[in-house]
């Protein structure tokens, strides 16, 4: 069984996002959704709340899980037996930050491979950040995130 990791902050979770786990799992017989608890990132959601949201999100995708994580993505991918990163390049500049790390993921275990898919034209200017960021500024976010989180984005902004 071919297992892969798609890792990230996911906060909040984008449909750019939500399009790269899709196409995944349909190429990956397990795909864990990996969320990574950074204490240097100002998040909007706590990494329970992410993991949340995103399981309810995937929840029709039967061969994905989700599990929140910290430290090194080698260490989990070596508890959880995977040996595939996929991540979603939506630029060059995506390009280049992903490059780095994935030759770093390698050199600290080079049995771990990376895998770029590339975004739809649709989600190619989609971040969290812009959504963050339009949200905050009163602007409209359906069509950049998944409509189930609207909500919570929108509540989460209105407390801050």
């Amino acid at each position: 069984m071919k297992k892969a990791i798609c890792p990230g902050s996911f906060d909040p979770i984008t449909n750019g996002h939500l399009d790269i786990i899709e196409r995944a799992s349909r190429v990956f017989d397990e795909l864990i959704v990996g969320v990574v608890v950074n204490p240097e990132k100002k998040c909007l959601f706590s990494v329970d709340e992410r993991v949340e949201q995103i399981k309810n999100i995937v929840k029709n995708l039967t061969n994905v899980k989700v599990k929140k994580f910290s430290g090194l993505l080698v260490h989990l991918m070596n508890e959880e037996n995977v040996t595939v990163i996929v991540k979603g390049l939506r630029s060059v500049s995506d390009f280049e930050y992903e490059f780095q790390m994935a030759s770093m993921n390698n050199k600290l275990d080079p049995s771990k491979e990376t895998i770029f898919m590339m975004a739809k034209a649709e989600y190619c200017y989609i971040s969290s950040s812009s959504v963050k960021q339009v949200a905050m500024l009163g602007g409209v976010i359906n069509g950049l995130v998944p409509e189930e989180i609207i909500p919570d984005i929108i509540k989460k902004i209105n407390l801050k």
